[in-house]
């Protein structure tokens, strides 16, 4: 959040400061545990749109082979406008204009959303639903997958719970929440940086045995990404230039 806390907005606060509670919207690649895109902002349509837009540019617009996410609506709608393709719709009248395409999933694109079901504030049942693609796609997707045999977004969220160990403004109950938008979205990207590119995973490490002794490779998940070929100090990432000059 920013600005000030939910219980402390009143109708008075301009509107399009959007003060409150902020969410980030995550696409996160859960066998190298790479946050490739985070998106702070309000939750709605447009920061969606937003982040899948932005994970499919750093992709090549190609879609995952196994796409998850909560039950929230507008996932599915944007993500037909980002990786669908235009089908045309049979005329069911000689007269009056053509109807528009509709865009469909394109063949082997599979999406399945995780609903929890909560009662009195806890989890009680996980409904599972495949969206785009079919049972067998799933099943076959999940088989090749090397982290989990089921449906699920819990990587994401461990990602979530080490941002928040991270970023002291995103702490449950404190003080320190963000006084100005600008600022948050920095920490929010500068600790992104930090979590890709500084810190290794312990789920990444690879274990060598030479002769009697194991040797163990830490890495962090822009390694294991082929991004980079070693762990940055932060020295290292504050100084590299992401962004050409500004030529003024």
């Amino acid at each position: 959040m920013w600005g000030k806390k939910d219980k402390a907005c009143d109708a008075d606060d301009p509107a399009d400061e959007g003060l409150g509670s902020v969410w980030d919207h995550v696409a996160f690649d859960a066998e190298a545990k790479l946050a490739v895109t985070v998106v702070p902002g309000k939750r709605g349509v447009a920061n969606i749109r937003r982040t899948v837009k932005d994970f499919a540019s750093r992709t090549n617009g190609v879609p995952p082979e196994l796409i998850t996410s909560d039950a929230y609506k507008p996932y599915r709608d944007v993500l037909l406008e980002v990786y669908g393709e235009k089908k045309p719709v049979k005329r069911r009248h000689r007269r009056g204009r053509p109807p528009n395409p509709r865009r469909v999933p394109p063949p082997g694109m599979v999406y399945a959303v995780v609903h929890k079901v909560r009662h009195k504030g806890r989890v009680v049942r996980v409904n599972v639903r495949v969206v785009f693609g079919t049972e067998e796609q799933l099943r076959a997707a999940l088989h090749c997958s090397s982290v989990s045999e089921h449906v699920n977004i819990a990587y994401v969220e461990r990602y979530n719970a080490t941002d928040r160990h991270l970023n002291s403004r995103k702490a449950r109950k404190v003080y320190s929440f963000s006084k100005h938008l600008l600022f948050h979205e920095a920490a929010t990207y500068f600790t992104q940086g930090i979590y890709n590119f500084c810190r290794h995973n312990r789920g990444l490490t690879i274990k060598t045995r030479s002769g009697s002794r194991t040797r163990l490779t830490r890495r962090t998940p822009a390694m294991a990404s082929g991004i980079t070929d070693h762990i940055w100090t932060v020295e290292e990432f504050v100084r590299y230039q992401a962004c050409p000059p500004v030529i003024v």
